[in-house]
């Protein structure tokens, strides 16, 4: 079977760390890693063009599949010729199986990725007046659209005829979402289930690829539960590294105070030549350590979603544009930018259109802070194939966490 699909490392890791730089190859061209893969949930980068996605760096862009099966229909955007051709987007896609908005968004789920568990309540996991929507059996979920109501099943099968359908270069098994607030009694059994899903998930990838051998290949990564336990995690990867999977995912519920050390147990038991992606993280501090870890690729909504509430990264840490200070300065929003944003309005602008409320200000600010991110990523496999990564680690980061969020 002609797959169109490899993974080059370029770079040894580090003695002192699995960090690595490659290059993940696609039908729709390649991806440098480690790379950010900023999130079009709904084919779109929330106000911003996929060309100024592409002018701002971003390499590929993931979409959910849960929200396109739902909103226009997996197969309006195969009739399209794809999530690519759907939305102009000429790079290489990614979706993710909809396992966690079918669990989160149906059962009431707040998003819990990355929390602490020292201060996590149970109301921090369950998100308050809404109900239980979603029912999980060994056969898959149950669940009522969250847009209207109307009652939905997906099994590991179905998951991966919408993606396929959707076309996206890199699609993820269909897996069940834990919280940290899950029992270990239930995590064993969740685990379980995923890893059935995931031979599910392989057997029904095969035999799509095979019905549409006309379609570009498309790569399955296996997802990595097992949440806050390393001898579930490590299981979890051991097995699912055995089988037939493209690349893998890193998912579920992390502790962000041990984010490098679970990540860590699971790429000690992957295949090291295949790529990990770690899902939903995308904070400069938690990049880092993915990268050092050994993670290839991330995804987060983090970048876009703080803009739309007028927060702007920069090498210091984050500040607020609606701030005062910012309504008479004439500066660039983040001095030595070289974004689209920086490079053509003040601070000034921005405070006025954000306090106006015009929709310009998310668009302007969600471009900067994905070139921000994007390029911070991008600048970490500039050093780790430079040798000087450790370095870049230590001065970014003395700078970013010595001021904080403002």
């Amino acid at each position: 079977m002609k797959t169109n699909f490899s993974f080059d490392i370029h770079s040894d890791p580090a003695s002192s760390s699995s960090a690595r730089a490659g290059t993940i190859n696609t039908p729709h061209g390649p991806i440098q890693t480690p790379a950010f893969i900023p999130v079009g949930t709904k084919a779109t980068v929330k106000s911003v063009m996929p060309e100024s996605m592409a002018e701002l760096g971003a390499q590929a862009l993931l979409a959910n599949a849960y929200h396109l099966y739902l909103q226009p229909g997996a197969d309006i955007v195969d009739s399209a010729g794809g999530l690519g051709s759907f939305m102009n987007w000429p790079g290489p896609t990614f979706t993710d199986s909809g396992g966690f908005q079918v669990m989160s968004l149906g059962a009431g789920f707040k998003k819990v990725l990355a929390m602490e568990t020292d201060t996590v309540q149970s109301d921090d996991v369950i998100a308050e007046n809404k109900t239980r929507l979603a029912h999980v059996d060994d056969d898959g979920v149950t669940f009522k659209s969250h847009l209207d109501g109307t009652q939905h099943r997906f099994t590991p099968e179905f998951s991966m005829q919408v993606q396929h359908q959707l076309g996206a270069d890199i699609i993820f098994a269909f897996d069940e979402l834990t919280t940290l607030m899950n029992t270990r009694e239930y995590q064993v059994m969740s685990l379980e289930r995923t890893r059935l899903w995931a031979q599910r998930c392989i057997a029904e990838h095969q035999k799509q690829t095979l019905e549409r051998s006309d379609h570009p290949y498309q790569a399955l990564f296996g997802v990595i539960q097992g949440a806050q336990y390393e001898d579930l995690r490590r299981k979890a990867a051991s097995d699912l590294g055995a089988m037939e999977f493209d690349g893998y995912g890193v998912g579920g519920a992390l502790d962000k105070n041990d984010l490098g050390m679970i990540v860590g147990w699971v790429t000690e038991e992957l295949p090291i030549n295949r790529p990990r992606h770690l899902l939903g993280i995308g904070e400069p501090e938690d990049l880092f350590v993915g990268v050092e870890a050994g993670i290839d690729t991330f995804d987060c909504v983090s970048a876009s979603r703080v803009a739309r509430n007028a927060a702007v990264y920069n090498n210091q840490g984050r500040f607020n544009i609606t701030n005062a200070k910012f309504r008479r300065s004439f500066e660039p929003l983040v001095e030595g930018c070289q974004c689209y944003t920086c490079t053509h309005y003040t601070q000034a602008y921005l405070h006025h259109l954000v306090h106006a409320k015009e929709l310009l200000a998310s668009t302007l600010l969600t471009i900067h802070n994905e070139h921000f991110i994007v390029g911070l990523v991008a600048k970490m496999r500039a050093t780790l194939i430079a040798g000087d990564f450790a370095e870049f680690k230590t001065e970014f980061l003395g700078q970013y966490q010595g001021r904080g969020n403002s």
